[in-house]
């Protein structure tokens, strides 16, 4: 069953989509590019991926709440996303964070280990390093001047092997006329939060199993940063994706069965 949902978070409300009616349950929390688009009625269209998950599992992928306000850190992010599952009723999960939702999720298994049964850590970072910085000022910069093409362009550039681009590099600056926000301002929220981001000498007080996901050459994140993560987390499995980068969750076809055998896997 997919459903449309909102939730109140403190004084605004937060979108979440849901799929799957199982006992378990798995939260999922996108990158940054819930800045320009929110998951709000793309339930069905989102459903897909998880389809091994929907017989035994009740899938949420949440997005940012809808009023952030100025200097809205990820440890913030991660203390109300947490609120937001208590009032959905959910209790200790499987989160899987994606960039900038791994990011989030490593305060929530830092700061709530109660919420979290098991954590996957998909093409993410412990630290706004140099490429992260380079990065995400860049689009930023493309964000205050609206360029919209230049930013979905090089966002792609940075995501994906350079055997998708060639087959797609054209489609890019066609799709981001498409895409374009009313206002970055939500955007950007997210963008600074994430230039603020430092959770690396914290790492250590995550006790929950722990899978990292990183592409071979990740060119959002830097290739160092899932080896930090692995370093930082005692216990921690690391899978690296041979051939793909930053977008290797789209690309990878094993990537959510990868997810479904952690979750899945005896402790």
């Amino acid at each position: 069953m997919n459903k449309n949902g909102c939730v109140k978070v403190g004084n605004t409300d937060m979108y979440y989509v849901s799929f799957g009616e199982g006992g378990k349950t798995l939260v999922v929390l996108p990158g940054l590019s819930d800045g320009l688009a929110t998951v709000k009625g793309k339930a069905f269209l989102l459903a897909g991926a998880y389809r091994k998950f929907l017989k035994d599992y009740t899938v949420y992928m949440f997005s940012r709440k809808n009023s952030m306000p100025e200097g809205y850190t990820i440890r913030d992010m991660a203390d109300d996303q947490v609120r937001a599952m208590k009032n959905l009723g959910i209790g200790k999960a499987c989160v899987l964070g994606v960039s900038q939702g791994g990011m989030i999720a490593q305060y929530i298994a830092i700061g709530h280990p109660e919420a979290v049964s098991r954590l996957i850590l998909a093409v993410t970072a412990p630290d706004a390093n140099e490429t992260v910085k380079d990065a995400v000022g860049g689009w930023i910069g493309m964000a205050k001047k609206g360029d919209h093409v230049s930013l979905m362009v090089d966002t792609a550039e940075k995501m994906y092997s350079e055997a998708y681009l060639e087959k797609h590099r054209k489609l890019f600056p066609l799709m981001a006329r498409f895409t374009k926000p009313k206002d970055y301002e939500r955007f950007l929220r997210n963008a600074y939060a994430i230039l603020g981001f430092d959770a690396r000498s914290e790492l250590p007080k995550i006790a929950a199993p722990t899978l990292i996901i990183a592409g071979e050459d990740d060119r959002t994140v830097g290739n160092r940063a899932a080896y930090e993560l692995r370093e930082g987390i005692r216990g921690s499995e690391l899978y690296v994706c041979q051939g793909l980068g930053h977008g290797l969750f789209e690309e990878d076809r094993d990537f959510y069965g990868r997810v479904f055998d952690f979750c899945e896997k005896e402790q």
